[in-house]
């Protein structure tokens, strides 16, 4: 591991962590316009998009310790890319936060230890073929959890739900990335450790 490396990857984290995210796309529109929200709607919008960013921190964080561990030079650019759309995410769902008059989860840090070391780990230990096979297990899971926002977000909150649709979008793409670069498949047990610390992430974070 090369110093040019760790200041890489520290500079990622602080970036991520406490500087304002600028997304290289615009941010998804949606094809009506937006409904006034109750605020009860608001809040419980800005709690589901709370979660939805502190996904994004974590994707970030998976990213970095995976960019970090990898030694293969055409599957790291292709990782960087990868981080580069999620920070269009971390940025998209930040700014709805910030329209939602929400905040982002207090636990960010820990979240983003947490899931760097996964990600360093993963890499590092298992290989190219792990590393992937994480990313592939991962982006199915955010898969899957994007596509239960769609069912509880306000049915007025349009413009969450566009956020939420392109997100989706990426995510899949993601997955069929590293498919593609030779994803290994993860074990039962593995895929059941990593659901069970999303779903606590997710918990905790709705309401933290």
């Amino acid at each position: 591991m090369n110093t040019h490396a760790l200041i890489l990857a520290a500079d990622s984290a602080l970036r991520t962590l406490w500087a304002e995210p600028r997304a290289s796309r615009p941010t998804p529109m949606a094809a009506t316009s937006e409904l006034e929200l109750t605020d009860a709607e608001r809040r419980e919008s800005a709690a589901l998009m709370r979660v939805n960013h502190v996904g994004e921190v974590c994707a970030q964080a998976l990213y970095t310790g995976q960019t970090l561990a990898c030694q293969n030079l055409d599957l790291r650019a292709q990782l960087v890319e990868a981080s580069r759309e999620e920070t269009d995410h971390l940025a998209w769902t930040q700014q709805r936060l910030t329209e939602l008059k929400g905040r982002p989860s207090l636990l960010n840090p820990l979240w983003y230890a947490g899931a760097f070391a996964i990600g360093y780990a993963a890499g590092k230990l298992g290989g190219d073929k792990v590393s992937l096979g994480f990313v592939v297990e991962t982006e199915r899971q955010v898969e899957a959890h994007l596509q239960s926002h769609m069912d509880l977000l306000p049915a007025a909150d349009s413009a969450s739900r566009a956020i939420v649709v392109q997100m989706k979008a990426d995510e899949i793409a993601h997955a069929q990335m590293a498919m593609k670069a030779g994803a290994a498949e993860l074990p039962g047990p593995v895929k059941s450790v990593m659901a069970l610390a999303a779903k606590v992430m997710t918990t905790v974070a709705h309401r933290v």
